[in-house]
């Protein structure tokens, strides 16, 4: 095999082998009685919502919502998927955010509650303090990225 292959071959299975498709449902617990709520936001969070909706079935109470990059979003039944700025956040992570803070916000101790997130999540769930304007979270995060910052 030439190395051009190898590498190739290598990293398809590297991203296979991190599909949340294939790999979330090992870690989720059994669906537990009474109300899931599902909130998260990364690059992964749509197709790890995805993943849960296939792992628990159709009769078990899941809502909520995950945030993802512009373009990552995927087709899901139960949980909402916003699509957002990334790596510079925008409106639109800020109004999901702002929605992921109030519906946890009114759980119960009998609910239940899975976070999924992955790389990107700090961008893509911005809820600025009322002092900081999105503007200037935007201009901040710009001039970080110009500097070279990661």
């Amino acid at each position: 095999m030439n190395p051009r292959q190898l590498l190739t071959d290598s990293f398809q299975a590297a991203v296979a082998a991190a599909d949340p498709l294939k790999i979330v449902a090992a870690h989720l617990p059994t669906p537990p009685k009474g109300r899931t709520l599902v909130v998260g936001a990364g690059k992964a969070a749509a197709s790890m919502a995805r993943a849960v909706e296939l792992a628990w079935p159709s009769s078990h109470a899941i809502e909520g919502v995950v945030v993802t990059r512009y373009a990552h979003g995927m087709d899901t039944d139960r949980i909402r998927v916003v699509e957002a700025g990334h790596p510079v956040p925008d409106g639109a992570g800020e109004v999901a955010a702002a929605e992921i803070f109030s519906l946890v916000s009114n759980l119960t101790e009998d609910d239940h509650l899975i976070a999924l997130i992955s790389g990107g999540g700090s961008s893509l769930l911005s809820l600025p303090v009322a002092s900081i304007s999105m503007a200037d979270l935007k201009a901040v995060t710009n001039s970080l990225l110009k500097s070279g910052a990661p």
